[in-house]
């Protein structure tokens, strides 16, 4: 029979292997952060959340994270920076401010280069969304899934809008970017660049006359109760980004990268038909509220008014020429 002295040597001598096995083990868990600009009831928001809550399961809790919601973790350029260092490790992020970066993610801000959301789905699910992942990564950022954000029409307090005649004259609040003041000009009308805090008044007051948004925000912002003309034109349809930093993404087994591509789809499939179900509240929201709500029957004329916006930008970026008609001659 062993001696107490060499059963306790024994038992010494386990419990020293033991220690730096554990002490690896916890090293290679690992918990990520994650930047989200929404508030935490929110399609976006509840796409994230699903997207972490698979990989944790997915690698048996050796990956966890937490959203941080409401932009807490900086602005959105802050954070597109920090997600490239690795300081923050996945986001997600509209495509519209990555463009000032990333040529390729400019693209789809241009007006009516979309013909519908079920092609952007297409589209940025296969050839168009891969151009977009490799211009990405080149700037140390991988796309995970892209996220549905609506369609932005047109709204205004004058009339119904169903051609570009109809908005010549109209002074039309845009965001600050070249592209949309381009398209309000090539229409005809005065774009307006400001700060969407100041569209409500700006509408009461006549300012403005109209402005430009996608149903939810247009609905949520109570800007339908000062401009009732909602038109729907579907000119912008400008995708966001589940987003994950090249360096996280890099130091990741084979395995787990396929985990966390496969997450990174399946939320992109629930935050697509959360936002559609929103959207459709939205609606019936402003349709109750007054608003009249056209359908623009013939977006044709709209999209051949927006040749110089496209010349323009082809001439800065004469290498994105196939990419762009890729999905201007897309079905």
């Amino acid at each position: 029979m062993a001696s107490l002295a060499s059963l306790a040597r024994a038992s010494t001598l386990a419990v020293a292997l033991a220690v730096p096995f554990a002490a690896v083990s916890a090293a290679q868990a690992v918990e990520w952060r994650g930047w989200n600009i929404h508030v935490d009831d929110y399609p976006v928001s509840h796409g994230m959340e699903s997207f972490m809550k698979e990989v944790s399961e997915k690698t048996d809790g050796r990956i966890t994270g937490k959203v941080y919601h409401s932009g807490v973790l900086g602005s959105q350029p802050d954070a597109i920076e920090q997600v490239r260092l690795g300081i923050i490790n996945f986001g997600v992020f509209s495509l519209g401010p990555m463009g000032q970066a990333v040529p390729e993610a400019n693209v789809v801000s241009l007006p009516f280069i979309f013909k519908s959301v079920d092609q952007m789905y297409r589209l940025m699910d296969g050839e168009a969304g891969a151009a977009i992942d490799a211009g990405l990564q080149k700037k140390g950022i991988v796309a995970l899934g892209w996220y549905d954000a609506g369609a932005r029409s047109f709204y205004n307090s004058q009339k119904p809008i169903n051609t570009p005649a109809d908005v010549e004259g109209l002074k039309v609040r845009v965001m600050n970017n070249d592209l949309f003041v381009g398209m309000i000009e090539s229409l005809g009308g005065n774009a307006t660049p400001m700060a969407f805090a100041e569209v409500y008044q700006s509408l009461k007051t006549g300012v403005v006359d109209g402005a430009e948004n996608n149903p939810p925000s247009y609905e949520s912002t109570n800007h339908y109760e000062v401009a009732k003309y909602y038109s729907i034109s579907e000119h912008l349809i400008i995708p966001e980004c589940l987003c994950m930093s090249k360096v996280t993404f890099d130091a990741l087994s084979a395995e787990d990268q396929a985990i966390v591509l496969e997450a990174g789809k399946a939320s992109a499939e629930l935050e697509r038909k959360l936002w559609g179900e929103r959207e459709k509240k939205s609606m019936e929201t402003v349709l109750a509220g007054g608003t009249q709500v056209n359908q623009i029957a013939d977006k044709a004329p709209f999209q051949n008014a927006m040749s110089p916006v496209y010349d323009s930008f082809l001439e800065d970026n004469p290498d994105l020429t196939d990419l762009v008609n890729l999905i201007r001659n897309a079905d």
